[in-house]
């Protein structure tokens, strides 16, 4: 069976698909630059270099499917208009891509979708309507809205047209750095990683290719497992951009096909290469496009060099980013609760801080709290929120503290 609208077979996607692609994305989809980056390099031993699709046009790699998906259709589906479902990248990658080729847009997001992401939706052209709570809700919605319109629906990773296009990235890492070793990418539903594999593996067979999964939204592994895609029962994660609870069909075929592993990152994982990312790399990334770092960060010595690894996209709510660092901040041992018990008399709380500021700790915050039950007579409790400078300072800090006679507890913030 073949797509009459398409560039390829539905059953596959080749090289020859993605290098079609690349043609019809030249002037469109930017070149992204490969940064190199020398504190991840440090701990692999090798070269680490950033594939930077969160500086790509709409702040991640959606645009390049999106287009080559809209540019296949016939002259009467573009003028019928195009309608999609997204939280927010696949949004912007489609009313982008549909602005430019004269196609009206339709984008279904969830109600509570964040508000910068709709506005930048809306200023790439799209008409932006609420449906549900979540992205699964506004895809009903999306197809809903397609079949009593017209429309043609724009999926977000299971078509051959966008796989395709996001193949380009493979092809764009193979010639920036032609001795790749690895190659990680992060995947939610699969579109890029597939293309990405297909289009390295024909090339570079000898390649490695990763693909990496929040562990709240993993469902590749048990997919895998099952030999076909499973349907999760629920997610729980940050990274929104791959929060997908199934495989799609053609993606998974092609990641069973020519992906050598599927790793799963967790949370704080997350934050610590959210962080890394902005305070050594220089770049804005969210949750999702930070997952190939954090894998590579997690377990360094088990990749070879040199490492490419994919920031798939930087669309992060301001909001959602002062949450994030803070969360990074605490995953690094940068940040450090406390409870510990003084006694309840002149001086014991100066000592106290004398205690710390010669352990070269910075007190952010501090609480007094008298009102504890397991109190005993003559004793008050003590809340601390410290700056620390990391991981075996905090040890060092709370070793110390113990030294000097004080029972510190770790709470959370």
């Amino acid at each position: 069976m073949t797509c009459q609208t398409g560039i390829m077979s539905i059953a596959t996607v080749t090289l020859e698909d993605v290098e079609r692609a690349r043609d019809l994305l030249e002037g469109v989809a930017r070149r992204t630059p490969l940064e190199g980056s020398r504190s991840i390099s440090e701990r692999v031993g090798g070269h680490v270099h950033l594939k930077c699709e969160n500086l790509q046009r709409t702040g991640s790699f959606k645009i390049r499917g999106a287009y080559v998906r809209i540019s296949n259709l016939t002259a009467a589906e573009r003028a019928n208009g195009v309608v999609a479902a997204s939280a927010g990248n696949h949004a912007q990658g489609v009313a982008l891509a549909a602005s430019l080729l004269d196609s009206k847009s339709t984008v279904f997001m969830p109600e509570r979708a964040p508000l910068p992401k709709v506005a930048a939706t809306e200023a790439y052209g799209a008409h932006v309507r609420f449906a549900g709570h979540t992205v699964d809700e506004a895809l009903i919605a999306a197809r809903a809205f397609a079949a009593e319109t017209g429309a043609t629906f724009i999926h977000p990773f299971d078509h051959p047209d966008v796989i395709a296009g996001q193949g380009t990235v493979g092809l764009e890492i193979l010639e920036q750095c032609p001795e790749v070793r690895t190659i990680v990418v992060s995947v939610g539903g699969g579109g890029l990683l597939a293309g990405v594999a297909a289009a390295v593996k024909a090339v570079r067979p000898d390649v490695r290719v990763v693909g990496v999964q929040a562990a709240g939204a993993a469902a590749y592994p048990p997919s895998i497992a099952a030999g076909k895609p499973v349907q999760l029962a629920g997610m729980a994660t940050m990274a929104d951009g791959i929060a997908v609870g199934r495989p799609g069909d053609l993606p998974f075929d092609l990641i069973t096909r020519h992906v050598d592993e599927i790793r799963v990152v967790s949370e704080e994982s997350l934050s610590k290469a959210m962080l890394a990312m902005l305070e050594r790399a220089k770049l804005v990334v969210e949750p999702a496009g930070a997952a190939a770092v954090a894998a590579v960060m997690d377990d360094a010595r088990s990749f070879d060099a040199p490492v490419v690894a994919v920031l798939s996209g930087g669309n992060i709510d301001p909001l959602l980013m002062m949450r994030m660092i803070r969360h990074g901040l605490v995953a690094a041992g940068r940040f450090l609760a406390l409870r510990l018990r003084i006694p309840d008399r002149p001086g014991a709380l100066a000592k106290l801080l004398s205690e710390l500021g010669e352990a070269d700790a910075n007190v952010m915050d501090i609480e007094h709290l008298w009102t504890r039950p397991s109190l005993a007579f003559g004793e008050v409790e003590v809340a601390l929120q410290l700056e620390t400078r990391g991981i075996a300072h905090a040890e060092t800090l709370i070793s110390r503290l113990r030294a000097a006679g004080y029972q510190p507890e770790p709470t959370s913030f």
